[in-house]
């Protein structure tokens, strides 16, 4: 049996690192991917059966949601992006831009199953 991939974008090692080894102890095969610039070249490469991004960057990642969107080997890739809490804005633009969850990162660690399952379910 198989172990799902998921790939994980961040640029800041903490709540990263700490993503990582969370996806891990739930049983996920973890690439770790810090250059948004190729994200989706990524994503094309590694099929993975899940994206979860940290949205706290210096580049356009509502960008990188979009054509993650339009390309169709990555279209159907489930995302759970994570933002700091509070930045409803940000939320919401990356929600319209094609996250397919985005939750606060105070929730990410303490829910991370929780919201695996509602992002994988959608």
């Amino acid at each position: 049996m198989t172990t799902p991939l998921a790939l994980v974008f961040y640029e800041a090692l903490m709540p990263g690192s700490q993503l990582v080894n969370r996806l891990q102890d739930l049983g996920y095969n973890v690439v770790v991917h810090t250059e948004a610039s190729t994200l989706v070249e990524q994503a094309k490469e590694c099929k993975p059966f899940l994206l979860v991004m940290d949205l706290a960057s210096q580049n356009d990642l509502n960008a990188v949601l979009r054509h993650l969107r339009q390309t169709p080997e990555t279209a159907h890739v489930p995302v759970l992006a994570f933002t700091k809490d509070g930045q409803e804005a940000r939320r919401l633009a990356a929600h319209e831009a094609g996250a397919t969850l985005v939750a606060g990162d105070a929730a990410m660690l303490a829910h991370l199953p929780q919201l695996l399952e509602q992002v994988l379910e959608v």
